[in-house]
């Protein structure tokens, strides 16, 4: 028997705005996903090390700070030299398409900017998952 898809809802930094971030946890939940919440001010080093420890498929930062071009690289980077290669990093906020474009690059899942569906964020992670992780 399947497991559900298991996802860690991240603030990083010193951004305290989280109330999307509940959003999404409660929306994430009741499209049947087990999802982790690691509360307000984490650091990219605490993110990957819950995301390790909870054996997570994905994680998704909200972040409204601006700092997406510091955090999303750092998180991409320190999960890719725990060997993480099969884990969706996502996340959503106010990211200018250009940086999204960028971040992309570096191997950032697609990031969703304010406006996006519920339900398009869970079937994207949920299509990701199916395809990029064995479980």
């Amino acid at each position: 028997m399947k497991r559900p898809l298991r996802v860690l809802v991240a603030k990083v930094g010193l951004d305290g705005h989280d109330r999307g971030a509940k959003i999404i946890a409660t929306a994430l939940r009741d499209a049947g996903m087990e999802v982790i919440y690691t509360g307000l001010r984490q650091t990219p080093e605490m993110v990957v090390n819950a995301a390790l420890q909870e054996d997570v498929d994905a994680i998704g930062v909200s972040i409204l700070s601006g700092a997406h071009m510091t955090v999303f690289p750092k998180i991409i980077g320190l999960m890719k030299e725990k060997g993480m290669n099969d884990v969706l990093l996502t996340g959503g906020g106010i990211i200018p398409e250009e940086d999204m474009n960028e971040l992309n690059a570096m191997g950032v899942g697609k990031l969703f900017a304010p406006g996006a569906t519920l339900t398009d964020i869970a079937a994207y992670i949920g299509e990701w998952v199916a395809v990029n992780r064995s479980f």
